[in-house]
């Protein structure tokens, strides 16, 4: 085989391996079109339940307790009399009745609730009938000697003239005989007023305090 020939095929076994080796333009490749992926769908808000409290449980119950107060005094003064409040329950007799009354240091004579007044008399002496009232409204009769007469003077209108009889009133242990006057009291809260004419000498009133003594 001469030189020429050899070259030739030399020559022609490289241009054949060259054209393998070339990479083939995009021109020449076919084209592809490519789609993403769908995204999966989310999956579904769970349903939340509504939250439920529990009850409150009782862990310590602080009871709150006043502290004790120290004994009030029953008596005062040199004499050691016994201490009432503005308003207390007191027993009159004869008729043995147990009345509300409002004591009042600052009335001079005790007066009490009367009804259906009248003046009689007997073997030349003046008595007077009257009824008094229960707690349940039930009248009473009395018929007492007539002490006297007094006028009394009111804060409205035209004094008032009164009769006055002398019967038995008990407060905080003290029982006296004493003048009671006998008035129309309809209007007034107690049916009883207790003045100085009882309580000089046999008790001492305090208007901060109401039914010490009880019933």
């Amino acid at each position: 085989m001469t030189f020429t020939r050899l070259f030739a095929i030399v020559l022609l076994l490289l241009g054949v391996s060259g054209c393998a080796s070339v990479e083939p333009t995009p021109d020449s490749q076919s084209t592809q079109v490519t789609t993403a992926p769908a995204c999966p769908e989310p999956p579904p808000c769970p349903v939340c339940e509504p939250a439920i409290c529990p009850e409150p449980q009782v862990i310590e119950k602080i009871v709150e307790v006043p502290a004790p107060q120290p004994p009030q005094a029953t008596t005062a003064g040199d004499m050691h009399l016994p201490i009432v409040g503005e308003v207390e329950w007191v027993m009159v007799e004869p008729a043995a009745l147990l009345l509300e009354a409002r004591i009042d240091t600052g009335a001079e004579t005790t007066s009490i609730h009367a009804e259906d007044i009248q003046l009689v008399e007997k073997d030349g002496k003046r008595y007077v009938r009257f009824n008094l009232l229960n707690e349940e409204g039930v009248k009473i009769q009395q018929e007492l000697r007539l002490r006297r007469r007094v006028l009394i003077k009111q804060l409205v209108g035209e004094p008032e003239r009164r009769y006055v009889v002398r019967m038995w009133v008990t407060l905080a242990g003290t029982r006296s005989r004493i003048d009671v006057n006998l008035s129309d009291r309809e209007d007034f809260e107690y049916p009883l007023l207790v003045g100085r004419n009882f309580l000089v000498d046999s008790v001492i009133v305090d208007v901060s305090r109401r039914y010490t003594q009880g019933r």
